[in-house]
């Protein structure tokens, strides 16, 4: 009777019905395929290749989620490019202390070949990982272990955690190139602010057919370099020149001597001790710079066949302290702003645009490098890095942003090079997702220096100037104002 009386009313309401129907279909449908997700998702927590813990997973860009699983060859050569700075400071750092508890690197199911130490090599394919033990722990993802003990290491340890003298051992080291080249340099550079309208640029340089190999010689060796913005406004120079028999760097960590000067950096502090000559006299620099913490930026390398460029920036604000003497005149300097980076690569023929500076609560960062033009390129190509525009706080780096360009206008009398003059102001727009920041540069002082080799002639100019900053990043408003040293490069 029940099954009479619902046939009928479906019948007689046809249109009621039929929304009826379309609605239990509906329903039907979206079940189905919430329970095939699930069911998905249960499969996958069991496959070996996805096995872990946590709550958010960060793979490499543009990788295939199924071609990780299953091994295949799109999955092969990805990588996350600064694995060990994302770890402890972009995602691990102190920034987002609040957000995340625990971040746990690993590397899963990576093909390996083993082969015994005999004359005769037959290779047995195996699968490798590789995870931090406490970190694995701490996101219920260890494995279970049978036998023996499975706990940090030093490396491990290092890793995630590393001591200060860990860290800048890491991050500034010297290199050997990896053929001897003449256009090989590498090099320490410091800059100081020791008044209003004073200065100083120094940089420990190493340059030449630097050996590939301990022990291999060739026509390479060393140069320091000092140059003074003194007060009033003149500018002095200082070199000295050591062969390669009284150069010794180490790869690593930063320590450096060139003839009778030094690098040292034990426990995140640099030691220097430079010496030089110029026409108003020696120079000697004996200087304590201390790096402020979380204020770096990590290695990068642009690599386009044989060129090479390289740049690390440990101390993109620190302060100085010690003694400065010019001939019999000598004068202390305690807490002065200071700036490291350090630099190694090819340069033939290569150009940049850099710049960092200070404000009140940020330091900024930007670059960009023009490598040299390939011969066998049509269309005349350079290899050039992305340009970048760093933005860092007490935390560390709050953002990176891409710019395309500098516009720079006016003109005033440079300082170094009788005639020639620099910018008087420059701008760029820096963006990245729905980030944006604009920044100014009102050009106070100018130096450039002729450039000259083969068919490369340039005007390198390095600037002071007082900058300004406006923009949103992350959802918030940002704005600063300070000053900076910036270098560019004009065409003669």
């Amino acid at each position: 009777m029940l099954l009479t009386l619902a046939f009928r009313h479906l019948w007689v309401r046809k249109l009621r019905s039929l929304f009826l129907l379309l609605g239990f279909a509906l329903g039907v449908g979206v079940m189905v395929v919430l329970l095939s997700v699930g069911e998905a998702m249960v499969d996958q927590s069991r496959d070996v290749s996805l096995v872990g813990g946590g709550e958010i997973t960060v793979l490499p860009q543009g990788i295939d989620v199924e071609a990780m699983r299953t091994g295949g060859l799109s999955g092969m050569f990805f990588a996350i490019d600064r694995a060990r700075f994302l770890t402890r400071q972009v995602i691990g750092g102190p920034r987002n202390a609040a957000l995340v508890r625990t971040v746990a690197p690993t590397i899963e199911s990576k093909l390996l070949y083993l082969c015994k130490a005999t004359a005769e090599c037959r290779p047995t394919p195996v699968r490798a990982g590789g995870e931090i033990p406490s970190r694995a722990a701490a996101l219920g993802a260890a494995p279970s272990v049978r036998q023996g003990s499975w706990r940090d290491s030093p490396a491990d340890s290092a890793y995630i955690a590393p001591t200060r003298q860990q860290l800048y051992d890491e991050l500034d080291r010297f290199h050997r190139p990896p053929r001897a080249d003449s256009s090989w340099g590498e090099w320490h550079y410091f800059n100081l602010t020791t008044g209003p309208n004073e200065w100083w640029y120094v940089t420990f340089l190493v340059g030449g057919e630097v050996g590939a190999a301990p022990g291999e010689s060739g026509r390479w060796g060393g140069r320091m370099l000092v140059t003074h913005r003194r007060p009033d406004g003149r500018y002095d120079r200082f070199t000295a020149d050591a062969p390669a028999a009284a150069v010794r760097f180490d790869t690593t960590r930063a320590d450096l001597s060139i003839g009778a000067s030094t690098v040292r950096q034990r426990d995140g502090v640099y030691y220097l001790d430079a010496r030089a000559a110029g026409t108003a006299g020696d120079v000697r620099l004996e200087l304590e710079l201390r790096p402020l913490a979380n204020r770096y930026f990590p290695p990068v390398e642009l690599r386009d066949e044989d060129f090479l460029s390289g740049y690390v920036v440990p101390a993109l604000a620190g302060s100085a302290s010690g003694r400065l003497c010019v001939s019999d005149r000598c004068a202390r300097v305690t807490g002065a702003p200071a700036y490291h980076d350090h630099n190694w690569g090819v340069w033939r023929d290569v150009t940049w645009e850099w710049g960092a500076a200070r404000g009140q609560a940020l330091s900024l960062l930007y670059g960009g490098v023009y490598g040299p033009r390939r011969m066998d390129d049509d269309a005349g190509q350079a290899a050039t890095s992305p340009f970048f525009l760093a933005l860092v706080d007490s935390l560390g780096v709050s953002q990176v942003l891409r710019f395309g360009q500098i516009a720079y206008e006016g003109s005033q009398p440079a300082s170094g090079v009788p005639g020639e003059v620099a910018p008087r102001r420059f701008r760029l727009l820096a963006t990245r997702g729905t980030d944006s920041v604009a920044l100014a540069v009102e050009v106070e002082h100018a130096l450039a220096t002729e450039m000259s080799a083969n068919s490369f002639r340039r005007l390198f100019l390095q600037l002071r100037g007082r900058f300004s900053l406006i923009g949103r990043v992350a959802g918030a408003q940002v704005s600063d104002s300070g000053r900076g040293f910036f270098e560019t490069y004009r065409t003669r």
